[in-house]
């Protein structure tokens, strides 16, 4: 398969924008350039990789996969040519994060500053998202996972730490009370998740008094798929969750959230990891952001 990497290129603008007429004006090239430029890719591949309709442009399957392949094979080039420069300014070149939302929110956000400001070079790109993705397919660089064994072609360094807490906001222990054993949980709105069931397990303490490895089950009033929509009902008063405590510190330390039955569920220790291709995980922009990451979460209050 003969591929050109500018059409490769062209071929990631048109599915960016979803638009030929758009990627033309971008390029200052007539439509029929870059329409031929499609099917030239489509013809070198033998399948077609784009729907085309009156309502716009989208991804077939198949050019889902050739849009991972091209992505990665013109970071590769990018990164060749930064490696034969004689002089080199540091890391540098896109590098696509999968995160969880909350994550992106309390790590990956509030890092961003230093981060440009040691690599000005280096730019990222932040899929906020609590589904797991295919680095591959999805063409991610570094997914942020917690508690997670890599795959046989992944490579996963522990960046961090966490454990989980109880909380709720004064306001709703105000309304309905704090309540001071588990039994009374069952008087009580909690907030549970409907994606990760693991996360509706709260393994009870050590001197709980309940036998070793057993959980105890929430019958949650609000659930949510979203681990940011998690802290947020929280934080409104509409029940007790059990939250990461790298997304909670801060809330804690305002006093706008407030440990609950601390002594009787464990807090545990998660890690942190940030979770690469093993073929890429040597590139400097990656190594340069994930040496910052553990910087910054060493830093973390505990």
């Amino acid at each position: 398969m003969k591929l050109d990497l500018d059409d490769a290129a062209l071929f990631l603008r048109v599915a960016e924008l979803g638009s030929l007429s758009a990627v033309a004006r971008e390029r200052h090239a007539p439509v029929s350039l870059v329409s031929r430029t499609l099917v030239r890719l489509e013809e070198r591949c033998g399948v077609r990789l784009m729907h085309r309709s009156t309502h716009g442009l989208s991804l077939t399957d198949e050019g889902d996969t050739f849009a991972a392949h091209a992505r990665r094979m013109l970071d590769t080039r990018d990164e060749l040519a930064v490696a034969f420069r004689h002089k080199r300014a540091g890391p540098s070149g896109w590098v696509r994060v999968s995160v969880s939302p909350v994550l992106a929110e309390t790590l990956i956000l509030p890092s961003l500053p230093s981060l440009y400001e040691a690599h000005p070079q280096v730019q990222l790109e932040v899929l906020a998202d609590d589904r797991v993705c295919d680095l591959a397919r999805d063409g991610v660089d570094v997914a942020v996972r917690t508690g997670v064994v890599p795959g046989d072609n992944q490579v996963a360094r522990q960046i961090g730490e966490h454990g989980r807490r109880l909380c709720a906001s004064p306001d709703y222990l105000a309304r309905f009370g704090t309540p001071q054993h588990p039994d009374e949980l069952a008087a009580h709105r909690l907030v549970t998740s409907s994606v990760s069931p693991w996360l509706n397990r709260w393994p009870w303490a050590a001197h709980a008094g309940q036998p070793e490895g057993t959980s105890y089950l929430p019958q949650g009033n609000t659930r949510t798929d979203n681990s940011a929509v998690l802290l947020s009902l929280a934080l409104r008063g509409l029940g007790i969750a059990r939250l990461n405590d790298l997304v909670t510190q801060p809330y804690m330390a305002r006093g706008e959230l407030v440990p609950v039955l601390d002594d009787w569920f464990d807090r545990g220790r998660i890690p942190v990891y940030a979770v690469m291709l093993r073929e890429r995980h040597r590139l400097p922009k990656l190594r340069a952001c994930i040496d910052h990451w553990v910087q910054w979460l060493s830093q973390a209050p505990a």
